[in-house]
């Protein structure tokens, strides 16, 4: 039996219901932006210099990409550099989910003028200059589009608070029939202040959301209504004009049971002030970031436990501007004895559409009687046990890190007469460098907070444009960059090891080419011994142009690097030299005051079999000079976004060839440098020079690629070689293998030691690189099937071999290599096929 109410309307709403309309295009579909294009890893803007300036009226002082780009989606800067006629960039790998964005010209007087690509379509109501596009991916399956959908129309109603017209977005579900006996059940979405009902589809893509909750059974099938009911009073605006038009064109219930309430922030706190004036008029209420107005009494908590099927409440982290509200919320409830459920604190997000669609979800299919629902909070949420409490104003001389990643950054009131301040950092995905908008205080201060990070960054304040170092930072004299590392799960090898435990960093001094005093700062392995009758080994490591001797420490994070290294028991233990390079011949400075020096000094060896040499950008540069023009001196070479700028002739191949035991190269995809390394490496081979490309690494001419090189190349010198001894079934690891996507691949394989007996405490690790036309492209971590691991293969005493258990879900097909790297010795790449 229909429960619908249209028969009852007036006619005027009912004739306003004859109107709606299919919306024509997917609410939530990308807007066509030109300027933009993108491949499997990188999104590039492309914008003409021309009309930039016709848009803004001048040339400005930089253009950006301003969106939420940063680190839990934070609202970030990207510099688009000019390039010829052009204003460019690229970002990424950025991971699945939507992303919106606008174009930002700020000019001269530091005025900002913001803009989409003229001609192209309004993605976001509320905000017309932003466009928007879709990262597909197994983690946001739950929000892509579905082919089988339902449908989304508007439905012009008019207004109980003003006199106008407004519209409501009604989704219908697949296969929807409005002449069926029964009707469907209905939820109403509210928006917030200052959004309107479509950023349900074009930020919340509640379409999609839906569509997927339906079409996969999570959910039963219902009409969704989303509107605005902002005005003096929400209360009329809904009962009385919201819900009389979507039950006269739709065949939806108007009982309780069959009807659902909820709302992002401003829309949230109606539903519960709705649901405190109204108890039973909704048996299912949700908050996204909502609060309530005033202490629940208990009147009016027996009354909506009545009535009410489902109360449930959501808020993000401690960025969410509702964090304290929704505690206090939590708190009344408790207290009046209302029965709620609370899904936990999101502590990846604050109040956005990131949330928000997961609220949604999660609520949706919670409605109407749904089975298998599990009650609590979402996996991976927490209590909400106390309010938030930022740091006092001025109480922070450097950023402050709270036990949940959560960072905040202030200045102090010396910038007090900017315009602009924001911080400059390296929070891109790859390492790129974003600036994040900083908040000017009452009292001159400026402050941002960012979270949750995880791992090391680093950066410096932007000050009206210009680069400014961090003045609370007294620790980092060498660099403008200033360091900030938050503890986690990501970059263990670049956090600081327990007190004591590390190496030992000291300062040596030398006299230059010119009586010129000069410095290196050399770190010494724990329990380095003057004395050791056997020498150690040393490394030479140098710095980039426009860096120095501090470089490598202060912004590379080299102490840690190698402490970690030592105490996991992947390095040899040696002596680390980090000379300065600047104003002086590379080759002369280094053999005749560097290497006699540090033999003075330190413990180590001078025998060239004991000795490497490695260096990033301009120091990757002399070091391939250094290698081919003074064969033998060094048996381990790294060369990290280092190339040739001029082939030299006359080099003595066969000493290269057997003076050296490894030469390694590196690069990232999207270094400036990156062809003239690759066009390096060719000539090499044209020599016949042997040398190994440890693969195009995932990032820009930066410090996160070289701390990234470090970290592979240092457990590879002065070590024993481990030497691949075969694959096992199921892979034959001779070029005829052809796996299935989707199915786990079992990958065994032997090692064994320079003289022939089995290596069982290696941890050689598995890279995937997929091949174009034959050209090798990526190389990325092969996925392991257990949860929590890596991309580490781990021997098994019973089968006598190492095994990693390779997860191949995604992968798209086309020729591969699988890539078994013993970290000790060559890298063996096996050729296949996924289909």
């Amino acid at each position: 039996m229909s429960h619908s109410s249209g028969p009852r309307v007036t006619s005027f709403v009912a004739a306003a219901a004859l109107v709606v309309s299919v919306i024509a295009a997917a609410p939530a579909a990308v807007a066509t932006d030109t300027w933009h294009s993108n491949d499997d890893v990188y999104h590039y803007f492309k914008v003409p210099q021309s009309q930039v300036s016709s848009i803004v009226g001048g040339t400005p002082a930089t253009l950006e990409l301003e969106a939420n780009i940063g680190p839990s989606g934070t609202w970030s800067a990207l510099a688009l550099d000019p390039s010829g006629s052009d204003y460019t960039a690229n970002v990424g790998p950025l991971e699945p989910g939507l992303y919106y964005y606008q174009y930002t010209a700020t000019m001269q007087d530091r005025s900002k003028v913001s803009f989409r690509q003229p001609g192209s379509p309004v993605a976001v109501t509320s905000k017309p200059n932003w466009n928007t596009f879709f990262v597909p991916g197994e983690s946001v399956a739950w929000m892509d589009d579905v082919a089988a959908g339902g449908t989304v129309e508007e439905l012009p109603y008019p207004s109980a608070a003003v006199a106008e017209g407004r519209t409501a977005l009604v989704w219908t579900p697949p296969g929807y029939d409005s002449a069926r006996a029964e009707a469907y059940p209905v939820l109403y979405l509210l928006s917030s202040e200052g959004q309107t009902a479509r950023e349900w589809l074009e930020l919340g893509r509640a379409k999609q959301v839906l569509d997927n909750l339906v079409v996969g059974r999570d959910a039963k099938p219902m009409v969704v209504v989303m509107a605005d009911a902002g005005s003096a009073d929400p209360r009329a605006e809904l009962l009385n004009a919201i819900v009389p038009a979507a039950r006269a064109g739709y065949n939806i219930s108007s009982r309780p049971k069959g009807q659902a309430l909820a709302g992002v922030d401003t829309g949230a706190e109606q539903a519960i002030s709705i649901l405190r004036s109204d108890p039973g008029a909704f048996a299912y209420v949700g908050s996204f970031s909502g609060s309530v107005d005033g202490p629940i009494t208990k009147a009016e908590a027996k009354a909506i436990n009545k009535g009410t099927k489902l109360l449930r409440v959501y808020v993000g982290n401690t960025l969410d501007p509702s964090y304290n509200d929704n505690y206090a919320l939590l708190v009344d409830l408790k207290k009046s004895g209302v029965k709620f459920e609370f899904d936990g604190v999101n502590p990846d997000d604050g109040a956005t559409w990131d949330a928000w669609r997961e609220n949604l979800r999660d609520f949706a299919a919670r409605l109407f009687g749904q089975k298998g629902v599990r009650h609590g909070a979402s996996k991976g949420h927490r209590a909400l046990t106390r309010p938030y409490e930022p740091p006092a104003a001025g109480s922070i001389t450097t950023p402050h890190i709270d036990r949940h990643g959560i960072v905040t950054f202030e200045t102090g009131t010396q910038w007090a007469g900017a315009k602009d301040v924001t911080i400059w950092g390296n929070w891109a995905p790859n390492g790129q460098w974003f600036r994040i908008p900083m908040n000017k205080q009452p009292d001159g201060r400026w402050r941002m907070t960012i979270g949750p990070l995880d791992g090391y960054h680093y950066y410096r304040y932007v000050v009206d444009g210009v680069d400014m170092k961090d003045p609370a930072d007294t620790v980092n004299t060498h660099v403008m960059e200033s360091q900030l590392f938050v503890p986690g799960r990501s970059d263990a090898m670049l956090a600081d090891v327990p007190e004591g435990r590390g190496g030992t960093v000291s300062l040596m001094t030398y006299d230059g080419s010119q009586d010129a005093e000069r410095y290196a700062y050399v770190w010494t392995p724990p329990g380095y011994d003057a004395d050791r009758e056997a020498t150690y080994p040393v490394l030479y490591l140098y710095h980039g142009g426009g860096q120095n001797y501090g470089s490598w420490l202060e912004t590379g994070r080299a102490k840690q690097i190698l402490d970690n290294s030592y105490l996991n028991g992947t390095m040899v233990p040696m002596v680390v030299v980090m000379p300065d390079q600047n104003g002086v011949d590379f080759w002369t400075d280094l053999s005749g005051h560097v290497m006699p020096t540090a033999a003075e000094k330190y413990n180590i060896s001078t025998d060239p079999d004991e000795q490497a040499l490695a260096g990033l950008s301009w120091g990757g540069m002399n070091t391939l000079g250094t290698w081919l023009g003074h064969p033998g001196e060094f048996a381990y070479v790294g060369v990290f976004s280092g190339f040739l700028f001029s082939y030299p002739s006359g080099v003595d191949v066969q000493a290269v060839n057997e003076g050296t035991k490894l030469a390694r190269l590196y690069s990232g995809d999207i270094d400036f440098t990156y062809t003239f390394t690759q066009n390096t490496m060719q000539w090499l081979t044209s020599q016949g020079i042997e040398y190994e490309y440890a693969g195009t690494w995932v990032g820009p001419h930066g410090f996160d690629i070289w701390m990234a090189n470090l970290i592979d190349f240092v457990p590879r010198i002065f070590a024993p070689e481990h030497r691949f001894g075969g694959v096992r079934p199921p892979l034959a690891g001779d070029g005829s293998d052809i796996v299935k996507a989707g199915r786990a691949v079992p990958v065994k394989f032997t090692l064994t030691g320079a003289d022939g007996e089995t290596v069982t405490d290696a941890r050689p690790r598995l890279y995937l690189v997929k091949k174009t036309d034959g050209v090798a492209g990526n190389r990325v971590p092969a996925t392991p099937v257990e949860k929590r691991a890596d991309n580490t293969a781990r021997y098994s005493a019973a089968r006598n071999q190492y095994v990693f258990h390779w997860d191949t879900t995604g992968l798209a097909p086309g020729a591969y290599e699988l890539q078994i790297d013993p970290v000790r010795g060559s890298v063996h790449a096996i050729a296949l096929t996924v289909n």
